[in-house]
């Protein structure tokens, strides 16, 4: 049967196929449309099941808010290629799921996957694009924020994003955006200490107690090397042992002796360093930790001068960032 020109226009509309693929699915559905629909819905199955395996790190991360910016979401939509991720079609369908998403506030991603989407679910409709584009695709992560007042950002490439809650809403929106913006540059991990998980903190201590007794171990053997006159770069590892030897800068049992101090002195500076030593450092380390990773205790991205509490204050005394979602597509 003929196939007309504006029967093809509708279902590349109601798809965004291409219109070869469109009029030999209308023509296959022997001019049926929902069944050329479900064609091409299939086409797009069998590419996914053909690129299964395939690496989908490439894409798109982007956030807004709803109209009265009490809830605010980020989705990130992968593709394989980063031509894919720039594609109109593509961009359109990541708005599109993100709509929905301020729309419905699903629980989660597998709920945002199940919410219908132009007579499909939006797992169906990311499956129906990737037999359009012809690259996986995947529908990578769903974050959401509500709070009296929601701030979102996406940073210029659509590579990183953030959504901010405040506990207040009314104070001056360049206050709201320059902490979404210190969200997404700085990439705290918490609010503040407290809010940091117990096994982080542990875990970074723990870190910070290895960390510094080998930096106080590698002190001693290098004042020991030091002091009985061999050279530190020689002395560094057995690669820089036999470049000593086979140049002719040390002998064979100068490097025998190099090795004896190095694992003699190592082991009784590590049996000896004192343990309230090694306390005070590693939580001194834990401080840095809490510095760079907390959003609160960050230096502020617009002055160094003061930290990310102290704009808060300054901007309204009782302003507070009561929760944060950020994605690094590159991280």
């Amino acid at each position: 049967m003929a196939i007309s020109a504006s029967d093809v226009a509708k279902l590349r509309k109601a798809t965004l196929a291409g219109m070869m693929d469109c009029k030999k699915a209308l023509e296959e559905a022997e001019g049926n449309f929902d069944k050329a629909v479900e064609i091409i819905r299939k086409k797009g199955q069998a590419v996914a099941n053909k690129r299964a395996d395939r690496d989908a790190t490439e894409g798109v991360t982007i956030a807004k808010t709803n109209d009265d910016n009490t809830f605010g979401a980020l989705i990130v939509l992968n593709s394989e290629t980063d031509f894919v991720a720039k594609n109109a079609d593509f961009q359109n369908l990541a708005a599109k799921i993100l709509d929905i998403a301020i729309a419905n506030k699903p629980a989660d991603l597998n709920a945002l996957k199940a919410l219908p989407m132009e007579g499909a679910t939006v797992a169906e409709k990311v499956t129906e694009y990737i037999g359009i584009i012809g690259e996986k695709l995947d529908l990578a992560a769903y974050e959401k924020v509500a709070a009296p007042y929601v701030q979102a950002y996406i940073h210029p490439g659509n590579q990183r994003t953030a959504v901010v809650g405040f506990n207040k809403a009314g104070v001056d929106v360049q206050v709201y955006k320059d902490i979404a913006m210190q969200v997404v540059s700085m990439s705290p991990i918490a609010i503040d200490e407290p809010s940091v998980p117990k096994e982080v903190v542990d875990k970074e201590y723990e870190l910070g107690l290895s960390k510094t007794k080998l930096e106080l171990t590698e002190k001693a053997v290098q004042a020991a090397l030091t002091k009985a006159g061999y050279n530190l770069y020689i002395s560094e590892n057995e690669e820089h042992l036999n470049e000593g030897i086979m140049k002719g800068y040390i002998t064979e049992a100068q490097a025998d002796d190099i090795r004896r101090i190095k694992k003699e002195v190592a082991e009784e500076a590590a049996a000896n360093i004192p343990e309230q030593k090694l306390q005070n450092i590693a939580k001194g380390r834990i401080n840095k930790f809490f510095k760079e990773k907390t959003l609160v205790n960050q230096e502020f991205w617009k002055d160094s001068k003061q930290t990310v509490a102290q704009y808060l204050k300054a901007s309204d005394k009782d302003l507070a960032v009561t929760a944060f979602q950020s994605y690094d597509l590159k991280q």
